[in-house]
């Protein structure tokens, strides 16, 4: 929480911040984030009226529930985004470890994380043929800049489609993917 806590003063409004802006796509109510942060429903209600007023945050109402989520749409919103991965430490995740273990396809969050909940423990799914001794060894130094943990599940592509099913119903949230240089999508090779 570092990054923000020299800017913004509430620490309720730093977590509300990286629980939207981490993972845009989510959603949360009143009740269920004064739970996850352990503070009153007062407390989380005031700071998600001012983020509301700012247009920061955009709401739902189902029922008698209101549910709040990232306004993405809003000008500061890829910023936010970058800062709340750079609070989490997701970026470090990706360039010490993702794009440096070679043949990747696809690197996943899963769970707490994917969610946007900074729950600590980091899960990783990696789709490639990827080599653990050295993985292990990047987590490790990783682990100890970000003051996380990183739980890793690797899978060859097939083991990964074969698994998919296994994965429904869980959150997921792709934060990399192995793009293919226009060459060599279009037939060519680099010479």
């Amino acid at each position: 929480m570092g990054l923000l806590s020299g800017i913004i003063s509430s620490k309720t409004r730093i977590k509300l911040l990286v629980r939207f802006f981490f993972n845009p796509c989510a959603s949360s109510y009143l009740r269920e984030l004064s739970k996850e942060f352990n503070v009153s429903s007062n407390s989380v209600r005031e700071e998600l009226n001012k983020l509301k007023k700012t247009n920061l945050l955009k709401t739902k109402k189902s029922g008698r529930q209101i549910f709040y989520s990232a306004n993405q749409d809003h000008p500061l919103f890829p910023e936010l985004r970058s800062m709340a991965a750079k609070v989490i430490g997701i970026d470090k995740v990706i360039d010490s470890i993702v794009t440096r273990l070679g043949n990747i396809h696809k690197a996943y969050l899963l769970d707490d994380y994917a969610e946007g909940r900074d729950s600590g423990i980091i899960d990783l799914l990696l789709v490639g043929d990827i080599n653990q001794y050295h993985l292990n060894d990047l987590s490790r130094k990783t682990e100890r800049y970000i003051d996380r943990r990183i739980r890793s599940l690797v899978l060859t592509l097939e083991e990964y489609v074969e698994f998919s099913p296994k994965l429904e119903g869980r959150p997921k949230l792709l934060i990399w993917e192995k793009r293919q240089c226009q060459k060599e999508i279009n037939g060519f090779q680099n010479v």
